[in-house]
């Protein structure tokens, strides 16, 4: 593998530890935040909890704009600017209105970094390392949510009852480290190509991926399919029906899995399994152990096996361990046998939908709309994690929520949504495994 390819790859992925880290260290303020405002179950849902998650809905459904338009090198700078403005804010914001609107700043930052960056690396990748390339930004998420549940941990109690502030401020350090890194990466030769007409500086980067030849063939393939796709054509013309589909259910099935309610609302639900609060956060940290390791085998396996396969596995633990946490809800089991299936699901998780899902969508649209086909892949895939963070806490507040007495209904709603995937995965879903981006758009597209 090309050094300077994986370089610009690590450092563009780092996108996703932050993407990581932002939208999980609410976790640990989740508790204290509703003692000390006091909110409502809704208003805690809407605002405190899910306002990252609607920015991220608009980062991600807007995302291909900047992204086409000023491309992906300088839509990921300002990517890491919004995190550090987020973090800063979040700390400092002395009510929930404040709170809730930087929460929404940083939260554009994620929903415009899961378009730029899978995009970037998918574009900078060859053929037989484009999965593992692009599944490090996942990797980057997960290990993000691993720092993040350990940073809660360590910092509980630090500031007595603001040490909430503490567990989202301190973010501003990796976003600043990361905004500086950005700037030595070269620009998508794709993008330079297709959008900038600048073949020449395509051809630049290009030659410091590939041997001269075979960077001046790969330029020569890239042009050939700009003549196919009308300039400035939407993306919802029938010939991208296919593509929108895909990408519409792999994002729809991520969320229906429940991973979000889950690694939201961590310590919550171990904490109505009954162990403390403390214990519950210091549980939280085995969930990210096991979310990363699995990631890191799930990269491991997605250029050998194969998306498809990769997601059959999935699917099948996906539906064994959340029928399995319904059960133990259901008979009171052991906040410890609760915990284990949790962790099981996390893992058919990370080795699934978790390593597969950017690398799909960055896959499956071709050059010319690739940026819009991302954002509207990313943009279902935030909607629905929106939608099911707002309405959590009416489910599962603990005084006033549906099932405020026992939650077990909850995972036996997305256990059924999860053998739905596993059929639209054996009847529907491609495997794009070792086909570049150009012949994806040949067998995928019909004119």
């Amino acid at each position: 593998m090309n050094n300077k390819v994986l370089v610009w790859s690590i450092t563009v992925a780092l996108a996703g530890f932050l993407f990581g880290f932002d939208t999980v260290v609410i976790s640990g303020a989740n508790q204290p935040i509703k003692e000390l405002w006091d909110t409502t179950p809704l208003f805690h849902g809407t605002f405190i909890m899910s306002m990252a998650l609607w920015g991220t809905v608009i980062g991600a459904l807007l995302g291909g704009i900047p992204c086409e338009k000023f491309g992906r090198k300088k839509t990921l700078l300002t990517i890491g600017i919004l995190y550090a403005l987020s973090a800063l804010g979040s700390a400092f914001a002395p009510d929930p209105y404040l709170f809730s609107f930087f929460r929404f700043i940083g939260g554009l930052g994620v929903g415009a970094s899961s378009v730029a960056a899978p995009i970037y690396i998918s574009e900078i990748s060859t053929s037989e390392n484009r999965g593992r390339l692009v599944a490090l930004y996942q990797f980057n998420i997960v290990f993000g949510i691993f720092i993040a549940f350990i940073s809660n941990y360590l910092l509980k109690g630090i500031g007595g009852t603001n040490d909430w502030r503490w567990m989202l401020g301190i973010e501003t350090v990796p976003a600043i480290i990361y905004s500086i890194m950005v700037l030595g990466i070269p620009n998508s030769p794709r993008w330079l190509a297709v959008k900038k007409g600048d073949d020449e500086g395509s051809l630049k980067v290009l030659n410091l991926i590939y041997n001269k030849e075979k960077a001046l063939e790969k330029l020569n393939e890239i042009k050939k399919h700009i003549t196919s796709t009308v300039k400035g054509e939407s993306i919802f013309k029938k010939k991208y029906k296919t593509v929108l589909w895909l990408a519409f259910f792999i994002a729809f099935f991520n969320q229906m899995s429940g991973i979000n309610f889950v690694l939201y609302y961590a310590p919550e639900i171990l904490e109505r399994s009954g162990l403390a609060a403390k214990e519950s956060l210091f549980s939280s940290i085995s969930i990210g152990i096991v979310n990363l390791i699995f990631t890191i085998i799930g990269i491991r396996l997605i250029d050998k096996l194969g998306r498809r396969k990769l997601m059959k596995i999935g699917s099948i633990g996906y539906i064994i361990s959340l029928a399995m946490v319904g059960w133990c809800f259901y008979s009171d089991s052991s906040s410890a046998l609760l915990l284990t299936f949790i962790l099981i699901f996390v893992a058919s998780h990370a080795i699934g939908q978790g390593a597969v899902i950017w690398v799909f969508i960055s896959e499956i649209f071709p050059n010319k709309i690739r940026a819009f086909g991302q954002s509207w892949g990313t943009g279902t895939h935030w909607v629905f994690a929106a939608i099911i963070t707002l309405l959590t806490p009416v489910f599962l507040d603990k005084n006033a929520g549906i099932f405020k007495d026992n939650p077990w209904p909850i995972f036996i709603f997305f256990s059924s949504m999860m053998l739905l995937q596993l059929l639209w995965v054996i009847f529907k879903m491609p495997e794009t495994k070792g086909v570049s981006l150009e012949d994806l758009e040949e067998k995928l597209i019909k004119e």
